[in-house]
């Protein structure tokens, strides 16, 4: 008898052991504590999460934004880096791909001649910086996806219910937490656990796209483009194939009142370059 009992002590300790192994989820072992070395944002409620990285956001001097938006049907995808004063990047739809560059108000458009289409001036235009004029009803439609404001302002929302996941994550190098709407539905939000709590990946409710925030608090320097690669076309850019509307650009929306869109499509919305709150869900 005495001489088995240490035998099975042995055995059991080493199935504990094995069990606390196989259970051990991103690299914490049992009893050691998921939130050592983090920022401490995991302990908070789903609701506190999604404030502090709100807050965050809106506190950062700049961030790269990169994914999809899904609004009014359209698809686009965003490459962009955004500051306080200014953004630039490339934004793809499913007919076209352009550059935009903003320095302050000062708003350029760079695209190929057949984004242009059929006006008089668009062999002159292709692949030169076209300054957008701030009366012409695209400004403000090319200028949402150059605000990094407007743009977190309406993707970081989360409407409905809010939970917590349960095992923390990551986001590429950067260990995360996850908060979700309604089971997801709603949304997700995978929030950072190492230094400032940042939002680092966004997937927006009813498959309304989604994105990832990288290098925030990056410098990224912006200059006006130089004089020899710059168009200013005056008040109002040229009339271009498919808009319908005489002297209205296309754009990935409308302006307030309503336009043409690229595809010929009459739509209607507000400014934010996306044709509506991007974290209305579409």
């Amino acid at each position: 008898m005495t001489a088995t009992f240490p035998a099975a002590r042995l055995r059991r300790a080493a199935a504990i052991g094995a069990l606390c192994a196989g259970l051990a989820i991103a690299a914490t072992g049992c009893g050691e504590d998921p939130d050592k070395g983090t920022n401490g944002v995991g302990k908070l409620s789903a609701d506190k999460i999604g404030t502090k990285a709100r807050s965050a956001a809106a506190a950062a001097s700049s961030v790269h934004l990169s994914g999809t938006l899904v609004s009014g049907g359209k698809s686009f995808t965003l490459d962009m880096k955004l500051k306080a004063d200014g953004g630039s990047g490339q934004v793809k739809s499913k007919d076209h791909t352009f550059r935009l560059l903003r320095v302050g108000e000062a708003l350029y458009l760079k695209a190929d001649a057949a984004f242009w289409g059929q006006s008089e001036a668009a062999g002159k235009l292709g692949d030169k910086f076209v300054k957008v004029p701030e009366a012409d009803p695209s400004y403000k439609q090319f200028r949402g996806f150059t605000d990094m404001h407007v743009l977190l302002d309406g993707l970081l929302g989360l409407d409905g219910k809010l939970a917590k996941g349960a095992d923390y994550t990551k986001v590429g190098p950067t260990r995360a937490v996850v908060i979700t709407s309604d089971g997801g539905k709603g949304g997700k939000l995978a929030v950072s656990l190492e230094g400032t709590p940042y939002p680092l990946r966004m997937e927006r409710a009813g498959g309304a796209g989604g994105v990832e925030l990288t290098e925030w608090g990056a410098q990224f320097p912006m200059t006006a483009p130089a004089k020899d690669q710059t168009v200013d076309y005056g008040s109002q850019l040229p009339t271009t194939k498919g808009t319908g509307t005489g002297g209205k650009s296309p754009g990935p929306g409308a302006s307030k009142g309503g336009s043409a869109d690229e595809d010929g499509d009459s739509t209607s919305g507000t400014s934010g370059g996306q044709g509506s709150n991007p974290g209305s869900g579409g």
